[in-house]
């Protein structure tokens, strides 16, 4: 799976319905790559480590949509230098198809000239 580009907003990426702990951008991509994973694979728990936040992200099998955001529903339970801290999420349908797009042309096989 390819990295976002920086060009991409981790908003447009993930939805966060509540969060204990701030989220940075770093972080909210690291989410973003534990979830898209868990979502392709059909898996329930992921980990995410990365910088001093430490935890797992449950997919929670369920859709939320919130006016025109939607998506499936994750959880992640992490430790931080704070303290421990929960951020409940919605992994974007944009931010899903914005994968997709990218996944597919890295695959596209290039046209031999003769």
């Amino acid at each position: 799976m390819a990295p976002p580009n920086d060009d991409v907003p981790y908003w447009v990426l993930v939805s966060v319905l509540t969060s204990t702990v701030p989220l940075d951008q770093g972080l909210a991509l690291a989410l973003h790559r534990v979830a898209l994973d868990l979502f392709k694979t059909g898996t329930g728990v992921g980990h995410v480590d990365h910088q001093l936040a430490h935890g797992q992200v449950k997919n929670l099998k369920k859709e939320a949509l919130l006016g025109t955001v939607g998506g499936p529903v994750f959880e992640a339970e992490l430790d931080t230098e704070r303290g421990a801290g929960m951020v409940r999420f919605i992994l974007t349908r944009q931010g899903i198809e914005l994968f997709d797009a990218r996944e597919a042309a890295t695959r596209r096989v290039p046209e031999l000239l003769n």
